[in-house]
């Protein structure tokens, strides 16, 4: 018998057109993703591909922090557990595994951002701004 290891590569180039400026990526947060307030085709890119199994976190998704847990879901002005507090955006897409719980993902709280192009869109109109909160600026 004779074994072949297989090796595959998968690139992905940053996909960020919410993005009006470099101004503040270089002060990203890590932060942590409560997984099962995310939506399939909102918030991720599903895999239907069984050799590459993982989902892809969208870049641009606004965030809050959930109070009870510390951990973040997608900012909802009509949330009542934190997410209504607007702390920032993904920076970066990420990749996690189906059934994975949290997800460990970049938080821009400081920049520039086109309102226009933000997945799932945002109503700017709604967020309350706090000199300790996000400091992003939508054009």
């Amino acid at each position: 018998m004779t074994v072949q290891p297989i090796t595959s590569t998968v690139t992905y180039t940053a996909n960020r057109p919410w993005l009006a400026s470099l101004h503040g990526t270089d002060q990203t947060e890590t932060v942590t993703l409560d997984a099962s307030k995310l939506a399939a085709g909102t918030h991720y890119v599903a895999s239907t591909d069984p050799a590459q199994p993982y989902s892809r976190l969208l870049s641009g998704i606004p965030l809050g922090r959930i109070t009870a847990s510390g951990l973040y879901g997608p900012y909802d002005p009509a949330a009542v557990d934190g997410r209504q507090n607007f702390a920032g955006l993904v920076f970066d897409e990420a990749l996690f595994a189906p059934g994975q719980p949290k997800i460990p993902c970049a938080l821009l709280w400081h920049g520039v951002a086109r309102a226009a192009k933000i997945p799932g869109g945002i109503d700017t109109t709604k967020i309350t701004l706090s000199p300790t909160g996000a400091q992003i600026r939508f054009v």
